[in-house]
């Protein structure tokens, strides 16, 4: 009898228990499901590169979607101001050390006396923030933004020697006790983060504190580098800091420089100098900013690395003129690049919640396994079309096996109409003269529990704020745990039934879109993400 009592006890304990992991997940996924979109806290550091000014200027038109905590220059192997002292720096292999060239030491590195992009881009934005309001309500003031631009640890590429304005900044983001996590992108050198942390350190390690101010952080930032461009990472933040996130995204769509070099025919018009000129650079002050080729600009007065602005000239013709020509000239007007665009695409509220977690994949493509892997950057060489189009298929295909994305789907058009439909809102000083994404919900939870072999029925609301017919489907986002293919019935109506199979195990996961697609000009897409696990 007491064996019996004691049995029955046990299970009525594992039951509460059982119990209470239900409820937990059920909280969760309420609290997920009341359709406030979540505001990530993210931070830019940002160098004078060309592809940076244009991946800023999407940025700022996607700053309704984000808490804009810090707008920072910083340097790179590939631009340093100097010290101002006639201090010279060099770094064995960089690029004045290739090429056939023998620059450095030097005072400095492709940094305009002035430099100011992300002021000039911030005042862009200022110019038509009154209209971007009128579309949007969540776009932060100028002079939000304002507050937030520091300059880094600019001075020498890789050197954290000592604070500076951007440092500090994000030191006091990483010691806040604001709720959330903290997103720091790194589109150039990872020197003024290294910086930040290393002042942490410096200040905490002795202490009784240090302990629990290292797990604070690990559990709150997330980097997001395009590569480790000054070693930093490599050197300073792994070594010190290994339970700091570190999400490189890849496989996704390829915002970079030579795009339209191996593009798919469905992308390729995006990039084309009617498409960009009629979308991007003739729209109103942010795209009179956004770099094309040749437009006549250089962000650096006689820098031979960019020779973008020039128009007229072949490859070999800009090599005579003592350019180093590292991509092969396009069609004036055409599409330049914004490489550092994976690093915020999937911060933003497209409803795909790819901020979650690095896994889940979006706009920006989906984290790589290897975090040490580091961007591709052009060398010299066979830059004929022909060539860098191969380069780029093999970079491609490299970068999908890194992030092992099984048949990741072309958020490309997307992407490139929601740009173009702010850009037209940026112009547009009326609701009615623009489109507007449409409103996708579910109704329940966005995290649920299933059964292997259980059919369950996801029921979606979907509408349009100016009217406009909207096409709908459920397919499977194969980022889950589960990777084979899922049965879905009625994919094309609001209400969808998801058939789990019955090889499914137990804590697996399986990832369903609901997707919705608007007529209007441009057509623009919005998704919600309902992640089901096993039981």
């Amino acid at each position: 009898m007491n064996l019996n009592i004691k049995r029955l006890s046990m299970r009525i304990s594992e039951y509460a228990v059982a119990l209470l992991l239900l409820s937990c997940i059920h909280n969760n996924a309420v609290a997920q499901s009341s359709y406030q979109p979540v505001r990530p806290r993210i931070v830019i550091t940002a160098d004078p590169e060309l592809d940076d000014n244009n991946s800023l200027i999407r940025f700022l038109l996607y700053s309704s979607d984000v808490e804009v905590e810090g707008l920072i220059y910083a340097s790179s192997a590939f631009h340093w101001k100097g010290d101002g002292k006639g201090g010279k720096w060099f770094v064995p292999g960089r690029e004045y050390a290739r090429f056939g060239l023998n620059l450095c030491p030097c005072e400095s590195w492709r940094w305009a006396k002035d430099e100011h992009f992300i002021h000039d881009a911030v005042e862009a934005y200022a110019k038509v923030y009154l209209n971007l309001k009128v579309h949007n309500s969540g776009y932060p003031s100028p002079d939000e933004l304002r507050s937030k631009i520091r300059f880094g640890n600019i001075e020498f590429d890789g050197d954290i020697s000592k604070d500076s304005p951007g440092s500090d900044l994000i030191k006091s983001l990483i010691l806040d006790n604001k709720p959330g996590q903290l997103y720091i992108t790194a589109w150039g050198g990872q020197s003024t983060i290294a910086r930040a942390l290393k002042s942490i350190q410096e200040q905490y390690e002795y202490t009784t504190q240090w302990e629990q101010i290292k797990a604070k952080i690990s559990r709150k930032v997330v980097l997001l580098p395009s590569g480790d461009q000054d070693d930093t990472y490599a050197k300073y933040i792994q070594p010190n800091w290994p339970g700091v996130e570190y999400r490189q995204f890849q496989g996704g769509p390829n915002y970079g420089y030579g795009a339209q070099l191996k593009a798919r025919a469905e992308d390729s018009v995006y990039m084309t100098s009617s498409w960009m000129k009629e979308n991007v650079s003739g729209r109103g002050p942010l795209g009179s900013l956004y770099r094309v080729w040749g437009d006549g600009k250089q962000m650096v007065k006689g820098d031979i690395m960019d020779y973008f602005g020039l128009t007229g000239h072949t490859d070999d013709e800009l090599r005579k003129m003592g350019y180093v020509v590292w991509m092969p000239v396009q069609e004036k007007d055409s599409w330049l690049g914004e490489g550092d665009d994976p690093t915020f695409m999937d911060m933003l509220g497209n409803g795909l919640r790819a901020y979650e977690a690095g896994s889940f994949g979006g706009w920006g493509g989906r984290e790589i396994i290897n975090p040490n892997t580091k961007n591709i950057f052009f060398q010299p060489g066979d830059t004929s079309s022909r060539a860098m189009a191969a380069t780029l298929s093999t970079a491609a295909a490299q970068a999908n096996k890194a992030a092992d994305v099984a048949a990741y789907p072309n958020f490309f058009p997307a992407a490139q109409q929601d740009f173009a439909a702010r850009l037209k809102w940026s112009v547009t000083p009326k609701y009615s003269g623009a489109n507007h994404e449409p409103v996708v919900k579910i109704e329940g939870p966005l995290n649920i529990m299933a059964s292997a072999g259980e059919k369950i029925r996801l029921n979606g609301k979907v509408s349009d704020p100016d009217g406009n017919a909207v096409s709908i489907k459920w397919w499977q986002f194969r980022v889950g745990t589960y990777q084979k293919k899922v049965n879905i019935v009625n994919a094309a109506s609001e209400q969808a039934i998801v058939e789990i199979p019955a090889d499914a195990l137990s804590g697996q996961t399986i990832h369903i879109i609901l997707e919705a697609t608007d007529n209007g000009s441009p057509s623009l897409t919005r998704y919600q993400r309902v992640v089901i696990t096993v039981r």
